[in-house]
């Protein structure tokens, strides 16, 4: 989406006319064949009303949607405590549900006591590694977004990344890590220019041209020489012990 004068200016990004260059999405796809915007599932890890980590993957939203990417955003609340209840509670089914539609993710943090959110943990320990023959994170990117009350920190964002590997994504290099985030965004609830919202478009930006380069192609990146030669009774066996 590139600004138009039919584009509401609150769902633009925060940054002067014309300093952003689009995306070239041909030429990242190559002959890839798709047609559809980069889909992206951001997820954040607080229930506050007012809450850092969720105005900031909302900023992400709109700079995601300015490159061209279709978003979705789940609401954590009334997602239960995983293993609290069942895969058809109607949150874990929605959530699931939108980790099938996505092609990309972004997850967004405070950082609480050292670490991510019980909220943010929650939501991923909900995400099967596999269902069925299918693993609904492999090969999908990810983008690592926190915010801090005090002074810079990198615990969550490196919690994070250990998290998201051993969900099989693709974690961008790029990441955003927002200190003091209380004085970042002013009262409508938009994040102020500053270099820490730069932070933020670069990690967007590169996130939206990774999904272009392994969308389509994460089957053959992820294909898996041991995955090859296991019989069903050992597929069957491994699923089982990852349920436990």
């Amino acid at each position: 989406m590139t600004p138009s004068a039919a584009t509401p200016l609150a769902d633009l990004p925060n940054v002067e006319p014309g300093r952003l260059e689009p995306i070239d999405a041909a030429a990242l796809a190559g002959d890839a064949g798709f047609s559809h915007a980069p889909r992206i599932l951001l997820l954040y890890g607080s229930l506050r009303q007012r809450s850092y980590s969720r105005l900031a993957a909302e900023e992400a939203g709109r700079l995601l949607r300015w490159f061209g990417a279709e978003t979705r955003m789940f609401d954590p609340h009334d997602l239960p405590l995983p293993d609290a209840t069942g895969p058809d509670h109607p949150k874990v089914r929605a959530l699931r549900d939108l980790v099938a539609w996505s092609e990309g993710m972004v997850w967004s943090s405070p950082e609480r006591h050292g670490a991510m959110t019980g909220i943010m943990k929650a939501q991923i320990d909900w995400i099967p590694l596999a269902l069925g023959s299918v693993r609904p994170t492999q090969g999908k990117t990810l983008a690592l977004m926190q915010v801090s009350g005090g002074s810079q920190s990198f615990n969550a964002l490196n919690q994070m990344r250990i998290l998201g590997r051993w969900m099989r994504m693709v974690v961008i290099p790029n990441q955003s890590s927002v200190p003091k985030a209380w004085g970042e965004f002013d009262e409508a609830g938009r994040m102020r220019p500053s270099p820490f919202y730069d932070r933020i478009v670069d990690v967007m930006e590169e996130l939206v041209k990774f999904t272009h380069l392994t969308r389509g192609r994460s089957a053959y990146l992820t294909d898996r020489y041991s995955e090859r030669v296991e019989t069903p009774e050992e597929v069957s066996r491994r699923v089982s012990r990852r349920s436990l």
